[in-house]
This record gives C-alpha cells, structure tokens and sequence, in this order.
C-alpha cells in the first residue's frame, strides 16, 4: 500500500512509467505480430465459417478488452473515492477512450463477422445490445468529464456514472447464459476446459495478451500526458494569479 501511494508524486509516476514502458510496448507488438501472422496464415479455416472465421482474431480480444478496460475505469474511479489517490483518477479518465475504441472495435467486427453467420448487420441480441449500451457509458463517463472543467469535481460525478455502469459488465458476460441469445456461447473460458483446436488458441491467446498489453501502453502514453497538461494548468492558473511558479 505504501509503495503504491508513493506513486501519488506525479515525478515518481513519471519515472516509474517511462522505465516500465519497454517492457509493455515490445511484448505487445511481438504477440500482436506473431499473432496476427498465426491467425492469417496459419490456423486453419473454421468447417462451417470456413475464412470468416479469423475475424474472430481481433473481434474477442476487442470485446475482452472493452469489458477489462471499463472494470478497471471503475475500479480506478471507486479507488479514487476511497484512498483519494490523486493518479486514481487520472487512470479511470485516460482508460475511458482506450476502451471506447476497443468497444467500437468489437461492435464493428462482431457486425462484419455476424453478416455472413446471421444473414444481418446487426441484431438485438442480448450480448449486442449491452454491448452497445456499454459503448453509450463511455461515451456518457467522457461527456460528464469535458462538461465540467474542475478537475475534481468532474473526477467525482464521473466516478458515479462509472461505478453505476459497471453492472452491465457482469451482464454482458453472462447474457449468453441467461437469455440463451443468438451469440456463440463461450469456447476459451470453461470449467471443462476451451472448445477450440490448439491451432486457433495459440494465436487468439497472443492476440488477447497483445491488445491486453497494448491497453497498459496506450495508458501510460495517456496518463503521462494528462499528468503534463495538468501541470501547465496549475502554472497557467498560478501565473493569472500572480503566484510565483514552484519548481
């Protein structure tokens, strides 16, 4: 726990994250390009999606993403009410885009991929339609954040919106189960174990680990940004109020 709050000094964070960067953004674009070339040209065709199939590649990794990036914006945000940890915060609002992107990224290719499995662009599935709904709350987390220009307050009513929100994680996970929905049940994370061949798992687990990795990269980008223009802000603010800069 201390270790963690020494992180509260933006220089620190700084540091830390720019020494860490290397050992996210390689490991990423390796399990991206090694995934990527074992799922366009290695594994083998699905027998009944037959090529259509390797949408799959980026449509479950984006989803798992979406669900993985809003958890930890409210976790981060419910953090940030508890232990007023001042980079709290700063995380919850930064991830909101990444997860934002991640989760058009799923709606489209799961569209792509749905038209030649459904005969339809798009269909009020359970599983879809939260996902959409998902869409809209970090859409409607980032609104409330450029609406109010207090960065504290803006942090707070935020936070609300994105702690409320989650409750449509857990039903995006399990609608399938619940509503038995026209989407394909799960076939990696099972009590009996995945459903799918090794040849397609590998290069899903790379992909999954890769978009996984490349969400810590983006944010750290994200974060050390925020972090400066914040700075420049208090200057900005110090220097109309005739208030001598700190070092």
């Amino acid at each position: 726990m201390a270790s963690f709050q020494s992180f509260a000094n933006p220089a620190r964070f700084q540091a830390f994250a720019s020494k860490l960067m290397p050992w996210l953004a390689i490991p990423a674009a390796l399990c991206i390009g090694i995934g990527l070339v074992l799922a366009l040209f290695v594994s083998p065709p699905d027998y009944q999606q037959g090529e259509t199939v390797r949408i799959m590649y980026i449509h479950v990794p984006a989803a798992w993403l979406s669900l993985f990036c809003y958890t930890a914006m409210a976790a981060a945000s419910a953090w940030g009410f508890i232990a007023k940890h001042p980079l709290a915060d700063v995380a919850a609002k930064e991830t909101a885009p990444i997860g934002a992107v991640f989760t058009a990224l799923a709606l489209l290719t799961g569209s792509l991929w749905g038209k030649p499995m459904w005969g339809a662009w798009w269909v009020w599935d359970a599983r879809l339609t939260s996902e959409l709904v998902l869409f809209f709350l970090y859409l409607g987390y980032m609104a409330v954040w450029g609406a109010i220009d207090e960065p504290g307050r803006a942090a707070r009513a935020a936070g609300i919106l994105a702690i409320a929100g989650f409750v449509n994680v857990p039903i995006i996970h399990f609608s399938v189960q619940w509503w038995h929905t026209q989407h394909a049940a799960a076939s990696v994370f099972r009590m009996d174990g995945p459903t799918i061949y090794l040849s397609m798992l590998w290069p899903l687990g790379l992909m999954a680990l890769g978009f996984t990795l490349l969400y810590g990269v983006l944010l750290i980008i994200r974060m050390q940004t925020e972090i400066l223009l914040r700075r420049a802000r208090s200057l900005r603010l110090r220097a109309a109020a005739g208030e001598p800069a700190s070092a």
